[in-house]
């Protein structure tokens, strides 16, 4: 017997009858865990910058925090991809979550002792939280059939719209749930947030079974239940061969980078032009409510119309959104429309990114190329990000758009090019294969 067969043995044989019921069972289990995981990094990384400053005792270190929590996100992708890759989906997302736990303790001791180095440490651990909330998307994908893999994967994405809208209006409460103890108060939702992992890992733990990605692969064809195929190498190998999925893995980045970019110096812009924190406030929650809450009909329209339609649908509104948001000047209304669509924007290009990754690779790659997936998103957006700053003070608010709407022609050529030269395979019967 070999040892993909010694793998697969551990799950139980699944009746093909049975898989549209597991499938529902699968999503609701993580539709929950991304409602609870979801809230904890909001509920704390709103507050990061302030905790920065004071541990350090300057404002020039404050924006460290939430950048050393988007570096571990982007370091633990692949790591976490590995696991899974070797164990399932279940230990990894349990994993991530455990050390998105430790990671919020350390943070907790570090504003105790006033150590910036270890609160710099323990907020890398704590964008493992972060990794684990984004693969679950792919997990959604595992059982789904080919034409319902997008909305599989909306579905979960919509569910984090529940912690990212509540998750900074907690931020306060839990910070004054502290109060009076040798917790600093500024550290007080990373209290919350820790405990929140921990009953979310072990939702995961309980509930995930059987394990939806051992599950796929016990259902796949037999020629492609080997491990030869689910190395990080041969998921770059998977990559490289298909135009597809180098085609998903661009517009999961640009349009990620794009999103980012522009959002992180809105509210520098906003300010400028004399918006206060209640407004800003109202645009950054359009600006979520883009994101997340019409997700669902993202995946709709990558199921019906196919997923390139929709990378294009991606482009179009981003390119309106640095549009809008690059010219409104003082017109708040024009700042919260073009932020809207930039969240909307951002939507298409997740889903339908997602789920042409997950339909252009062969099911044993799957892991490790979703893994790389989400290190090259974070990691561009990571730059992304600290590039706006520079931008900005040097160019201004409008060129910052200019080039982030610049940055998405590249993958709107990529787009067609692939449309024509490639397009999708027939659709198969089974949802767990190519």
């Amino acid at each position: 017997m070999s040892a993909a067969q010694g793998t697969e043995r551990t799950v139980a044989p699944v009746d093909l009858a049975a898989l549209p019921a597991l499938q529902r069972r699968t999503s609701a289990v993580l539709i929950a865990s991304q409602m609870l995981g979801g809230l904890g990094v909001p509920i704390s990384i709103a507050l990061a910058p302030v905790l920065a400053t004071q541990v350090s005792g300057t404002e020039a270190l404050s924006g460290f925090a939430s950048t050393a929590a988007v570096i571990g996100t982007a370091l633990v992708s692949l790591p976490l991809a590995a696991l899974m890759t070797a164990r399932g989906r279940r230990p990894g997302l349990v994993v991530a979550y455990a050390i998105g736990a430790a990671g919020a303790a350390l943070v907790v001791f570090a504003a105790s002792v006033k150590s910036f180095p270890l609160l710099m440490l323990g907020m890398a651990c704590f964008g493992a939280a972060s990794s684990a909330n984004l693969q679950a998307r792919f997990a959604a994908a595992d059982l789904a059939a080919p034409d319902r893999r997008a909305r599989a994967i909306s579905i979960v994405v919509w569910a984090s719209t529940i912690g990212a809208v509540l998750g900074p209006n907690l931020s306060a409460p839990a910070s004054r749930s502290f109060a009076g103890t040798s917790i600093p108060e500024t550290a007080g939702p990373f209290v919350w947030a820790g405990a929140v992992f921990v009953l979310t890992g072990t939702l995961i733990a309980v509930l995930l079974r059987p394990d939806p990605l051992l599950t796929a692969r016990a259902l796949a064809a037999p020629g492609e239940q080997t491990r030869a195929g689910r190395s990080l190498r041969a998921g770059l190998a998977a990559v490289k061969a298909s135009p597809r999925a180098r085609l998903a893995l661009v517009t999961v980045a640009v349009s990620h980078t794009t999103m980012v970019s522009i959002m992180v110096m809105t509210p520098v812009d906003l300010g400028h032009h004399g918006a206060g924190l209640e407004l800003v406030g109202l645009v950054i929650s359009g600006h979520i409510a883009g994101m997340f809450a019409f997700s669902p009909v993202m995946g709709w329209l990558a199921d019906r119309l196919g997923r390139l339609s929709v990378i294009g649908l991606a482009a179009g509104l981003l390119s309106v959104a640095a549009l809008l948001a690059g010219t409104a000047g003082p017109s708040h209304g024009q700042s919260a429309l073009g932020l809207f669509l930039l969240g909307l924007g951002w939507s298409a290009g997740m889903v339908s990114g997602s789920a042409l990754l997950t339909d252009s690779v062969p099911q044993p790659a799957r892991a490790a190329v979703q893994g790389l997936s989400d290190l090259t998103m974070n990691t561009s957006a990571g730059v992304g990000g600290a590039a706006a700053g520079l931008i900005m003070s040097q160019a201004g608010y409008g060129w910052l758009n200019a080039i982030g709407a610049a940055l998405l022609l590249p993958m709107a050529a990529l787009a067609l090019f692939t449309a024509r030269r490639h397009p999708a395979p027939a659709k198969t019967e089974a949802g767990v294969s190519s």
